[in-house]
């Protein structure tokens, strides 16, 4: 009984963390400062297709997935979830968020998207119920020789360069986000990893 207790703890979790990360992106798009290597990338191709920046966060993580295979790694529920929610949330967030004009406000939703973000990371993070398909391919990579800083330097940079060579958005968001968000992440990962509250309940 106490481990399905737990099991669903940390499933509410996850998605409250795929949540708070979805919204959290759309806030870092109508800052119109400049987004994440990944998310200029998500941009870029959007305004190509002339698609929603949601649909094509869950069509890029559905096909990052398919990389996996010749490197096998195997997905977890939390792949899965993150695969289809992140970019769900975030068609939802652009709906409820308007796009910002004045500085003051778009350094705001800047500053919010940014701490938001790395607090949803963590909390994915550590629900421990498997890697995003972004961070399952840098973990990949890793384990075929590519140091984990190599492997994540070059995939984001290289979504960053194609993302911006289609129209998407680099700009002083990006380098914020970019010096930002480990440091974010690592200080709210210790207040949310599985193992800490997983203790309490025992």
């Amino acid at each position: 009984m106490l481990e399905r207790v737990t099991f669903l703890l940390r499933l509410l979790q996850l998605v409250a963390g795929n949540l708070i990360q979805g919204i959290s992106v759309a806030a870092l798009v109508q800052a119109n400062l400049g987004l994440p290597g990944w998310d200029v990338f998500h941009q870029g191709l959007a305004r190509v297709f002339g698609v929603p920046f949601g649909a094509v966060v869950v069509a890029v993580s559905l096909l990052v997935l398919l990389l996996w295979i010749p490197l096998r790694e195997r997905p977890g529920i939390g792949t899965v979830v993150n695969a289809l929610l992140v970019g769900t949330f975030v068609e939802v967030g652009l709906g409820w968020i308007p796009s910002f004009e004045q500085l003051a406000f778009q350094v705001g939703s800047l500053v919010v998207g940014t701490v938001a973000f790395s607090l949803g990371t963590a909390m994915y993070i550590g629900a421990d119920l498997g890697p995003g398909p972004r961070d399952g391919l840098m973990t990949g990579l890793a384990r075929r020789g590519a140091s984990v800083r190599a492997a994540r330097t070059a995939i984001e940079l290289l979504a960053l360069v194609v993302g911006w060579l289609l129209g998407g958005v680099v700009g002083v968001g990006t380098i914020v986000f970019s010096l930002a968000v480990g440091p974010l992440v690592q200080a709210f990962l210790p207040w949310l990893a599985h193992a800490r509250w997983s203790r309490r309940g025992g």
